[in-house]
């Protein structure tokens, strides 16, 4: 299992990193719950909701690398947001963590997440997840797949079942908020609940 695997389109990436384990140090979590984010308008997936939609900056850097990296970022100056990248170098996109099953250290994270009811609830939104994991903007750009580097990406074996995957539009975001761009794990209690921006446009009812 390589970071090559990743360098795919945004969607693909997505559905490679369910199930995969997430290490921080001693603590494991199962990623059950996913979103993917393009890149600018000068790349093949351009993505107004992405960070890297409207061309690279210090701050999104990373997403323009290679695969397989990290790109953290600080939400409403608390939480800090766990991303993987994705697509070849030089072209923008990334995966958004929305929610894992924590499989190792369920001390240490019940000591980081002391508010959490639920053993589910522990890595259960994005924010949690890097609580959950000890992430920092400290830990920006970090190789996942680096043996020697202090959190590593085990992708594990594909999930090919589609019935096992529930896909759907990104949580909170205004723009391009139908894209169906968030993926999760149907039977695990601790994916998060769909939330729609009140800012995004009211989204198109079928005939």
């Amino acid at each position: 299992m390589s970071a090559e695997e990743l360098a795919v389109e945004p969607v693909a990436a997505a559905r490679r990193l369910l199930g995969a384990t997430l290490w921080s140090g001693a603590v494991g979590a199962r990623i059950v719950e996913v979103e993917a984010y393009g890149g600018d308008p000068a790349g093949p997936w351009h993505d107004p909701a992405a960070h890297s939609g409207r061309g690279r900056t210090p701050r999104n850097a990373v997403m323009f690398g290679p695969p397989g990296h990290l790109y953290v970022y600080f939400s409403y100056g608390m939480h800090t947001c766990v991303n993987v990248t994705s697509g070849p170098d030089g072209v923008a996109s990334a995966v958004l963590i929305r929610a894992a099953e924590i499989i190792a250290g369920h001390e240490t994270v019940r000591e980081r997440r002391p508010a959490a009811r639920t053993d589910a609830a522990l890595a259960r939104g994005p924010g949690n997840v890097g609580s959950a994991l000890g992430i920092s903007l400290r830990d920006y750009g970090i190789d996942l797949f680096d043996p020697r580097a202090p959190i590593r990406l085990e992708l594990g074996t594909p999930i090919t079942d589609p019935s096992a995957i529930g896909i759907g539009p990104r949580v909170g975001v205004s723009l391009a908020a139908d894209r169906p761009w968030r993926l999760w794990l149907i039977d695990s209690p601790a994916v998060s609940a769909y939330r729609r921006s009140p800012r995004a446009p009211r989204a198109e009812k079928s005939a």
